[in-house]
């Protein structure tokens, strides 16, 4: 800032008058004796003997003078809030969070806030859109608060507007800005947060899913993961009551199992049946099949009907005489091995029945894939 600029400013918040300088009056008597010397100044005086004016006022001018620089620099920026009618604002399509899923029941929480606090006090981040006539502004972040506050306009409350700061992103930084708001939200659903990762690899990293990683501070493995999730076919996603109940875990173990040829018409025959009894229960008002019971019957439905010709392997102690470890079933999802109870064996018995049963299935080709 030039110097004529800041003694501008500094007079301009200076809240004091400039100290008069006294000029000796013409008419003014001769002083008879010498004023006595001031006493020496100290450069830091103690606090305590400091007036609390001389205190405040400078530190108080170069804060703000300080202030109003980093503001002309551009290293602070004044964020203005608008208030906005919620219909002329859409919400963004790379948003994760499903708005169609959106109730007054699970947005219940969010909107009593809303009513206790007499309003929105936390803006939602929105830009500018053009050649949509009917909205001005699309949501990046702050899509529940867009919902409720459409509800509550909707239901006796038609003055409550809608919070926003206005930001100008491109389509990359809006995700990345949408996938930290929502990142820490439980009510956005692993699947959601994979389709939505899935559509981002294509349309902001060219496919590139270590660039992806890199940009969102992710785990390349995890990212990995809920990319197979999102892969998940519609007809399986509809034997779940709701995309909320489809979690990273449950739903790679099905993608896994929807790998083998072999199963995966059988897991699609049994995620139809899943469908209409799901259907069912919304249209009779019951409870839905269970997220648990979902998961088991399309895992089990491979093997449905198959009647189990006993364990595939056995391993009988030498020692004692007696059985001590069975191998019950080896698949994609890993090895079910028992240990027999009673049989007297160590440690050292049970080890070497394992790596028996280990060799064994390996020789009949249905080891454990490592």
């Amino acid at each position: 800032m030039a110097r004529k600029q800041s003694d501008y400013l500094a007079s301009l918040l200076s809240d004091d008058e400039p100290d008069a300088v006294a000029s000796p009056s013409p008419d003014a008597p001769e002083a008879q004796e010498p004023a006595a010397p001031p006493p020496p100044r100290r450069l830091i005086p103690p606090l305590g003997e400091v007036p609390p004016a001389e205190r405040v006022r400078p530190t108080t001018l170069l804060a703000r003078e300080s202030a109003l620089a980093r503001v002309a620099s551009g290293q602070v920026r004044q964020v203005t809030q608008l208030l906005l009618d919620p219909d002329r604002v859409r919400v963004w399509q790379g948003n994760a969070r499903s708005y169609a899923h959106l109730t007054e029941a699970n947005c219940r929480e969010l909107i009593d806030a809303i009513l206790a606090e007499g309003g929105q006090k936390v803006p939602a981040v929105v830009r500018r859109v053009e050649g949509d006539p009917d909205h001005d502004y699309e949501v990046i972040a702050g899509t529940r608060r867009h919902w409720s506050i459409r509800w509550l306009r909707a239901n006796s409350y038609p003055d409550m507007m809608f919070v926003a700061q206005v930001a100008q992103l491109d389509d990359e930084a809006a995700f990345r800005l949408a996938d930290i708001e929502n990142r820490a939200r439980k009510d956005v659903s692993d699947l959601e947060r994979a389709r939505n990762y899935a559509a981002a690899l294509k349309d902001h990293y060219g496919n590139h899913m270590t660039r992806m990683a890199e940009r969102l501070k992710l785990s390349k493995g995890w990212l990995s993961k809920m990319l197979r999730v999102a892969a998940l076919p519609e007809a399986v996603i509809a034997a779940f009551a709701g995309p909320g109940d489809i979690q990273l875990k449950p739903g790679y173990a099905l993608a896994q199992a929807l790998d083998d040829k072999a199963a995966s018409p059988a897991i699609l025959k049994e995620a139809r049946v899943l469908a209409r009894e799901q259907e069912a229960a919304r249209a009779r008002g019951t409870s839905p099949v269970a997220a648990s019971d979902v998961l088991r019957r399309l895992l089990a439905a491979p093997h449905a009907g198959v009647e189990r010709e006993g364990p595939l392997f056995v391993w009988d102690n030498a020692r004692t005489g007696r059985r001590a470890v069975s191998v019950l079933s080896s698949g994609r999802q890993g090895l079910t091995l028992r240990l027999h109870s009673g049989t007297g064996s160590t440690t050292e018995d049970l080890l070497e029945g394992v790596r028996a049963a280990l060799e064994d299935l390996a020789a009949q080709g249905k080891g454990v894939q490592v």
